[in-house]
């Protein structure tokens, strides 16, 4: 238990990606292996941050048996109302410069391999980025 910091300019030019989940979320579960790929093999680098509320010993037990204890892992509901979350899992990319650079809800893979495409594009969000690739 130690503090993490969110946003601001990063020092090693890498991102945040910030993984709203919950232990009791099946999507969570299957969209984990991604999220921590994500964190050994993107480039530039991507800081992976894990975050929910809840009941603390609830959450230990749950990243213990995911083998994620490595990743940093914050409990805050206020957290996620700044992100305006409401559905899990979501995810919010933060720019090498601390600023937001996509977010949204993330069902799939290839919805969280978008938010990188999201970023590139300079698209605020994954439903931004979808609907546009669909026109």
């Amino acid at each position: 238990d130690h503090p993490v910091q969110i946003g601001g300019p990063s020092k090693d030019e890498s991102r945040t990606l910030l993984f709203f989940l919950s232990p009791t979320c099946p999507v969570c579960d299957t969209l984990l292996p991604t999220v921590e790929r994500v964190a050994r093999t993107e480039v530039p680098r991507v800081r992976v941050i894990l975050a929910s509320d809840g009941l603390p010993d609830e959450h230990r037990a749950f990243a213990t048996e995911k083998r994620i204890s490595h990743l940093p892992y914050i409990l805050s509901a206020p957290l996620g109302m700044t992100y305006g979350v409401a559905k899990l899992p979501y995810a919010v990319l933060i720019d090498e410069h601390g600023v937001v650079a996509a977010q949204g809800l993330v069902n799939t893979r290839e919805h969280l391999e978008s938010l990188f495409e999201a970023q590139q594009r300079g698209v605020a969000s994954i439903q931004d980025y979808l609907e546009e690739k669909a026109k």
